[in-house]
């Protein structure tokens, strides 16, 4: 690496932490998608498919950023979320674009974080003195004379709870909490089984302020889709409107120089991109309306799409589910709503794959939820990618492992 560019990331911002640089001083390596990829490859059922990203791997194919691979809060299947080690992650597998979730603190800075009220999920704070500020601190869980659980443990720390400087004492871990804990230590100690703490340790897990994602992002050559998220708090918050706080967001990517080509906002509240669309329209032509759907029910009709379009709205963005469907012989096939939307004109981003742990259990949850009959082992996330892309037609795909959205789109010549 040049000295210009040492230079650089050494400057990205003062708050970032000497244990993140080694991470960053190595970018200039290729893309690495590291061994999962190659894994589920070898995992799919014989198929044409199968047998053209088998050649891919063989060939050795150099690989390549993409933005089909989209980095869902980084790389959060093993590293804490919307931290530094979780973006450069994502950035080294290929990501060509990667999220930072936006929400803010007491004093009204935007950081990063999936939800204002999740900091006693994703952080250590209910194991700081800072716990005494949480909404709600730590409540053990109650079992009844026989051992039974009465009422799970719980736990609210948001970030309007503490001001900046005071989220920056924090560190990322993995999201997740024990139910049954009676401790703070054991609610906090709840990581899923296959995912890992291994890069959760008192060095790692680094979190961000909004703007010092900017940097890093451009620091990594990546684009960047921002998600305002729906704030815990009532609004307006200590003179913090709703729209200011879309404004900000905005703002803030104009101060670090940005063009708006390399920003897709997003927002599960219509009303901020259509505040965008119209106040921001260089921002939104390419802002993202994310869809809150919990089952197919509760999707949009072929004329509520439509008048997304109709209002400006470019880009529709809902869970996998939405998307697809399986037929009477076990394809995993086109929805009607992923029709009815590129009927309508719309372009489609969808999350999130390697987000729902072990496939051949057969339970495979919300993001599978309508086509889980035509899944049955690990390979067929390629089969999932596979129909998005080429029958669906996505435009990207949020994963958090973005290496196995990489490898895919890298060996089918997507960009």
């Amino acid at each position: 690496m040049n000295m210009m560019k040492l230079s650089g990331l050494l400057a990205l911002t003062a708050t970032l932490t000497a244990t993140a640089l080694p991470a960053l001083a190595s970018w200039t390596t290729p893309v690495q998608v590291g061994p999962r990829p190659y894994f589920l490859v070898q995992d799919m059922k014989d198929s044409m498919l199968k047998r053209k990203l088998q050649h891919c791997a063989d060939t050795r194919h150099v690989m390549r950023p993409t933005d089909f691979s989209i980095g869902h809060r980084g790389a959060a299947l093993q590293f804490p979320e919307h931290t530094v080690e979780s973006y450069t992650a994502a950035a080294r597998m290929g990501a060509g674009i990667v999220e930072c979730d936006v929400t803010f603190t007491k004093d009204k800075q935007l950081v990063c974080r999936h939800a204002q009220n999740d900091l006693h999920t994703t952080t250590n704070i209910l194991l700081t003195p800072l716990a005494a500020k949480c909404t709600q601190p730590f409540v053990p869980a109650q079992f009844d004379a026989s051992g039974k659980l009465v009422k799970p443990a719980s736990a609210e720390c948001r970030t309007s709870d503490i001001t900046l400087a005071e989220f920056k004492t924090l560190r990322g871990k993995m999201d997740a909490f024990n139910p049954y804990a009676v401790t703070a230590q054991e609610y906090v100690d709840g990581t899923a089984a296959w995912r890992t703490d291994l890069y959760s340790g008192p060095s790692s897990g680094t979190l961000m302020t909004h703007a010092e994602s900017i940097a890093l992002f451009k620091q990594l050559g990546v684009k960047m889709t921002p998600e305002l998220k729906s704030p815990s708090v009532t609004m307006p918050f200590e003179g913090l409107s709703q729209q200011q706080y879309a404004q900000k967001m905005i703002d803030e990517y104009k101060a670090a120089g940005v063009h708006p080509s390399r920003v897709f906002p997003q927002s599960f509240n219509k009303d901020d991109v259509l505040y965008w669309v119209k106040k921001e329209p260089a921002f939104g032509r390419q802002a993202v309306y994310l869809d809150d759907a919990n089952t197919a029910a509760d999707l949009p009709t072929a004329a509520e799409l439509a008048g997304y379009k109709a209002q400006g709205i470019n880009i529709w963005a809902p869970p996998i589910f939405a998307l697809l469907g399986a037929d009477s012989q076990g394809r995993i096939v086109p929805s009607q709503a992923a029709r009815d939307a590129r009927a309508a004109g719309l372009k489609l981003i969808t999350w999130s794959l390697e987000r729902s742990g072990i496939l051949a259990d057969g339970n495979n949850g919300f993001y599978f939820q309508s086509f889980d009959s035509a899944v049955s082992r690990e390979g067929d996330t390629m089969r999932v990618l596979d129909v998005l892309a080429r029958d669906v037609g996505v435009m990207g795909v949020f994963s958090d492992w973005p290496g196995t959205t990489s490898f895919y789109a890298n060996c089918m010549g997507l960009q």
